[in-house]
């Protein structure tokens, strides 16, 4: 049975949160989205059912059985095939006219700049380890006045942080400099959530090991980050509502019930976050 689509029709349903005037100006803005696995896919797809007419997405990875608790875009019929490829092929299947540029070798020194040409917002969807990836995007995006998004999948929970332009850039609340990458992991995890309120309910310590840059993760968390972002992305773009800025942060844990707002002046450098890194490297496991 087919169907005709209509662009109009298809983001119909939006009206009414949105304008139709709205609606056209999101159909006008272009996204970049760094990951196509557990927080990117997803990411990826919400905002094409928000509506938003063009994407920037960048992975150099294949999909694998190990993908299937928490990547949107594995499953039997597309292991070993490019992520990017694959979600891009389900955000044509939602929007068939979404202008959509892969960039197959993943985020590289060499195709930054090609890959944040003309581009309103950039949503982080990488690896929790890809620390000089992470680095290199915010910082672009800094010198180039483009609101970013991180929004960490942690426990069964969303930890959020939004860095605007003008505002405290990501180096200056992360703190990372050219600290081995055991700190940076600790200092990214404890700089997305202060609060830590996906501590309390981890059941197996021994999943997470920095060293070995594994922990785990949770459909539950990767969700949750899509529609958090989603809903600062829609305020970002379309410039309406109040976006809270780092070192504002926002935490919210389904398995807890709980929500918190954090606020670290100074990030990393704040002593309460001093403290916690202190406590952390003590016990969390290397």
């Amino acid at each position: 049975m087919s169907a005709s689509y209509s662009y109009d029709d298809a983001f119909s349903r939006n009206i009414g949160w949105v304008t139709r005037a709205e609606q056209a100006a999101l159909r006008n803005k272009r996204v970049a989205i760094a990951g196509m696995g557990g927080v990117g896919g997803v990411h990826l797809l919400t905002l094409v059912r928000l509506g938003i007419g063009a994407f920037h997405i960048a992975d150099f990875d294949t999909f694998d059985v190990a993908n299937f608790n928490r990547q949107v875009g594995a499953s039997m019929s597309t292991i070993g095939k490019p992520k990017a490829e694959v979600l891009a092929a389900m955000a044509r299947d939602i929007n068939p006219d979404v202008d959509i540029r892969i960039f197959p070798d993943g985020l590289t020194s060499g195709n930054l700049e090609s890959f944040f040409q003309d581009v309103d917002l950039y949503v982080d969807g990488l690896d929790f380890f890809a620390f000089s990836a992470r680095r290199d995007a915010f910082a672009a995006c800094a010198q180039k006045s483009i609101p970013a998004i991180t929004a960490a999948p942690l426990g069964m929970g969303a930890a959020l942080l939004n860095f605007l332009p003008g505002k405290m850039t990501f180096e200056e609340y992360f703190q990372w400099g050219d600290l081995p990458d055991n700190e940076k992991a600790l200092r990214f995890l404890l700089g997305l959530a202060p609060r830590g309120l996906h501590f309390g309910y981890l059941a197996d310590p021994s999943s997470v090991s920095l060293a070995e840059r594994r922990g785990p993760s949770s459909i539950i968390g990767c969700q949750l980050c899509a529609g958090v972002a989603a809903g600062e992305a829609l305020k970002i773009l379309l410039g309406r509502g109040k976006v809270l800025s780092a070192p504002h942060g926002l935490q919210f844990d389904a398995y807890r019930n709980r929500f918190v707002h954090t606020w670290r002046p100074g990030g990393n450098r704040h002593f309460l976050q001093r403290l916690a890194l202190k406590i952390a490297r003590r016990r969390l496991p290397p």
